[in-house]
């Protein structure tokens, strides 16, 4: 009878030790300040800042924001004369990288439409993102050994974490 009664108990045990509905832990990160900007990054990767970046690298991969000035004023209204120009920019990039682009989208940012282009050589994966915003540019890069997939998801948290401050 106590056995009985003990049964429902133990199985209670057995399920909760079981840990099939533990979800997996989030990758530690931190958030990293710029002129400017914020985005997060994977802890432990090495961080590094200058007047108009701020970049976290973990042997070969890298992902950072570099601010530049814009000559004249961007609104959301030049979005479609902006990608073309963005376009021509991201062709030279691939090119001096002996690449060709492989993949350019129109995506959103912190709430913004932004172009977005992604390039490899033999060596190295590039992905790259200009965010526009009023007289700056925000150019979001990452790059990994060619064959990796995302180190730590470090480019998908750069993309998905970037705010103008």
């Amino acid at each position: 009878m106590l056995a009985k009664a003990l049964l429902p108990l133990i199985l209670l045990f057995i399920l909760a030790a079981c840990g099939g509905s533990a979800k997996p832990e989030a990758a530690a990160t931190v958030q990293l300040h710029g002129p400017g900007l914020r985005f997060s990054a994977p802890s432990g990767w090495e961080v590094r800042r200058a007047a108009t970046s701020v970049s976290a690298a973990k042997g070969e991969a890298r992902v950072s924001v570099t601010v530049f000035k814009l000559l004249k004023p961007y609104a959301p209204a030049l979005f479609g004369r902006a990608a073309k120009e963005l376009d021509g920019v991201a062709a030279k990039l691939a090119a001096q990288d002996g690449s060709t682009v492989q993949k350019r989208e129109t995506t959103t940012v912190d709430g913004r439409k932004i172009r977005a282009y992604r390039f490899a050589n033999d060596t190295l994966q590039t992905r790259i993102g200009f965010v526009l915003v009023g007289r700056r540019e925000y150019q979001l890069l990452c790059e990994a050994p060619a064959g990796a997939r995302d180190p730590d998801g470090a480019c998908t948290l750069l993309f998905s974490s970037f705010n103008v401050v």
